[in-house]
């Protein structure tokens, strides 16, 4: 097993959803932590809000683009780039998995219950989205895992 999917196994095995792994693993990469932002992204589980609706891989690696080209204060505007960025990881997404639907993806499922299988599907998308991530970001002039060298 690869150093990601480790990485990817013992974040789901804490519990953690595809959007919140998708945003660990870029703050693992930095070498920080934000717990506030991981709390956050709980919503986005599931299926955004438990509704097997928007896929989790999907907002998660969007955001993290975010974390890189979105406005985050007062003062600044988005990168100019960053609409590109998610165009092109938005595209991809669905050329690769031919939805943004969780139930489309994975099938319906009570995630309460006790069945896991859709785990091994997720995991799989997660390193996919979380390479592309990666690469979509050194394409466009970011150093990926620091945030404070924009392009």
């Amino acid at each position: 097993m690869d150093d990601l999917s480790l990485r990817l196994f013992r974040l789901s095995s804490a519990g953690f959803c595809c959007a919140q792994i998708m945003y660990k693993l870029a703050l693992e990469d930095e070498g920080v932590e934000n717990d506030d932002l991981i709390r956050a992204a709980q919503g986005l589980c599931r299926g955004i809000a438990d509704t097997q609706q928007t896929c989790g891989v999907l907002s998660g690696g969007i955001g993290v683009l975010g974390l890189y080209g979105a406005k985050g204060k007062e003062e600044e505007s988005a990168q100019e780039n960053f609409k590109a960025m998610l165009d092109e990881f938005h595209a991809w997404f669905m050329t690769e998995f031919g939805s943004s639907q969780c139930a489309t993806l994975i099938g319906e499922r009570d995630f309460h219950g006790l069945d896991q299988s859709y785990k091994p599907i997720c995991a799989g998308m997660i390193q996919k989205a979380y390479v592309k991530v990666y690469e979509i970001l050194q394409e466009h002039g970011y150093e990926y895992g620091n945030r404070e060298s924009m392009p």
